[in-house]
């Protein structure tokens, strides 16, 4: 079985690829094109001006069989001279990325080296690597929408759960502003001439906290809120960003139409409310197509995975709407992602390689590459026949 190394980690690490650091997210980039085009992988590149490329590595495609997309992000949320370094002792590794996910998408090429050295080749396996999801993939989710459609599977490598958990279901999320324009007046000569619109800021966020469900997981956090100019001023202008989180789509719906009706409402007379916003990913939910695939795994490892469902949001929830199994968590166990304090425990790296080896090992269709006459048969069959 592989053993993982760490030297390409502390290579990867050392690179900082904050979001808008495009010359760090691309060379990050470059590091995993040169590593992926060693295994036989073409490279499709998106270029953009502002962040990092996104990067596609394909493989040989046999047709009529399943098709396997693994799913990674270049950027970290560190900007330059923030968190830089790359540390280890007997049990951890340190850095930024080490969970977050630099690690996972080091296991998935790790496992990919292995799978090659065994079948001699791959194919029907694809890696797809953004350069945003750290700011919401706002540029990629499109292009990840797009892509999902040619695959049957996904495997996404976020961190994994703290008893090695798969994820199963994430939460859907949408991000939106109320600007409000009131009228300036002074608070002491003129109050009644002014409309004040932190009175009407004050009234929308009552509103907006009373749409929480948490009987149903609903939060809906108006966590930003900006108004006035000064104490002696009726204030012309104030703003909430709110961000809804959901577990079905039932509750997306109800909420959005209820932002929707406070956006219409005239809350004071000579008043003016701007709405503006997003879903940025909409709910990942457990289907039958993934329990499935769980099913399957489990006799492939000889155990089930443990699996999760996570209030937090990834990209496998882009792939998972458009009807895709996708199983997320396969990178390290790790913890503080987000901070200086990140870290991701050695031997989780060890145990997913072996399992993320296995399970893509099963689903390798280079057999049939080789030999296109016979693709109508299975791995397993191939496999208890010696061929």
């Amino acid at each position: 079985m592989a053993t993982v190394s760490f030297d390409e980690l502390r290579q990867l690490v050392e690179i900082n690829s904050y979001t808008f650091n495009k010359d760090g997210v691309d060379t990050h980039g470059h590091l995993f094109s040169t590593w992926m085009q060693d295994l036989g992988f073409s490279e499709e590149r998106y270029y953009r001006e502002t962040i990092g490329d996104h990067l596609l590595f394909r493989s040989p495609v046999v047709t009529n069989k399943r098709r396997v997309l693994l799913l990674g992000h270049l950027d970290t949320v560190f900007p330059p001279g923030t968190f830089e370094t790359f540390r280890e002792d007997e049990e951890w590794v340190y850095g930024p990325g080490v969970c977050d996910m630099k690690g996972g998408n080091l296991i998935a090429l790790q496992a990919l080296r292995a799978i090659q050295h065994s079948a001699g080749g791959i194919a029907n396996i694809d890696f797809l690597l953004v350069s945003d999801e750290e700011k919401g993939s706002d540029d990629s989710s499109s292009l990840t929408q797009s892509l999902a459609l040619d695959y049957d599977i996904c495997f996404d490598f976020e961190a994994a759960g703290s008893d090695h958990e798969v994820v199963i279901g994430r939460k859907g999320i949408g991000t939106y502003k109320f600007e409000i324009e009131g009228l300036a007046a002074h608070a002491g000569n003129h109050y009644a001439d002014g409309i004040d619109a932190n009175r009407i800021a004050a009234q929308i966020l009552l509103e907006l906290v009373s749409l929480t469900n948490l009987d149903d997981g609903t939060t809906v956090n108006p966590g930003k809120i900006e108004g006035g100019i000064g104490a002696n001023t009726i204030s012309p202008k104030a703003e909430i960003t709110v961000e809804l989180r959901f577990t079905k789509p039932s509750e997306r719906d109800r909420v959005l139409k209820e932002l929707e009706g406070i956006a219409k409402r005239e809350w004071l007379p000579g008043s003016k409310l701007t709405y503006t916003g997003r879903l940025q990913r909409d709910v990942m939910e457990p289907t039958t197509t993934q329990s499935e695939l769980l099913n399957e795994i489990s006799e492939v490892l000889g155990y089930p995975l443990p699996t999760e469902k996570r209030g937090g949001v990834s990209d496998a929830n882009t792939v998972a709407t458009m009807g895709v199994a996708t199983l997320d968590g396969f990178g390290p166990y790790g913890d503080g992602d987000h901070s200086v304090k990140e870290r991701a425990l050695k031997s989780s790296f060890q145990r997913r390689l072996n399992e993320v080896t296995q399970i893509l090992g099963h689903v390798n269709q280079y057999a049939n590459y080789l030999v296109p006459n016979t693709s109508h048969v299975s791995i397993k069959q191939m496999e208890a026949s010696g061929n």
